[in-house]
């Protein structure tokens, strides 16, 4: 950031009054501009024993399969913005269960959170942000195409251990890995 958002003067970065952490702080108004992590929401859509994955049609990953997922807009929860972005990528509705993956990305400064959502009926359609949609047996899905790791782990957890009984998996990537973006 360079410009106060509040009154336009150029920002500095140190630690305000009463704080630890490094920060933009504008030195006409005082206002302190806090960036935190970007809440990822992202659902795990099954019907019939089957899972719902959608292939990318933006970057990054584009034409590798994910789970619906996207960033959590303002004035909703995150069981509702899951659904929404299972609505915008996949065109199917879901019946949001329980959060069923927790997955912290802090060298992008993301949490991905992501819930067991059974589809309400078999309905499904390519969104805009997809090149595809379709339902996948957990053995039939090829592990090497899927665009994120958050998403390989939850896949992962929910072949290992299914959905029956709701539990909290969670994950944790540190340092992004070279062939592989998070």
């Amino acid at each position: 950031m360079k410009y106060c958002s509040a009154c336009g003067s150029a920002v500095v970065r140190r630690i305000p009054a009463g704080d630890s952490v490094e920060r933009d702080v504008c030195p006409d108004c005082e206002t302190i501009h806090y960036q935190n992590p970007r809440v990822i929401v992202g659902c795990l859509p099954v019907w019939q024993d089957q899972i719902l994955l959608c292939k990318r049609a933006i970057e990054p990953r584009y034409g590798y399969w994910t789970l619906p997922c996207g960033f959590m807009e303002n004035g909703e929860t995150t069981a509702e913005g899951a659904a929404r972005e299972t609505w915008e990528e996949a065109r199917a509705r879901v019946e949001i269960s329980h959060l069923f993956a927790l997955f912290n990305v802090p060298h992008i400064n993301q949490v991905h959170l992501i819930y067991y959502a059974p589809m309400t009926d078999g309905r499904f359609a390519a969104g805009p942000e997809s090149l595809e949609v379709a339902l996948f047996s957990p053995q039939a899905i090829d592990r090497r195409q899927i665009a994120f790791r958050s998403v390989l782990f939850t896949l992962q957890q929910y072949t290992e251990h299914g959905a029956a009984t709701p539990r909290l998996f969670t994950g944790e990537a540190r340092e992004p890995s070279p062939d592989r973006m998070i």
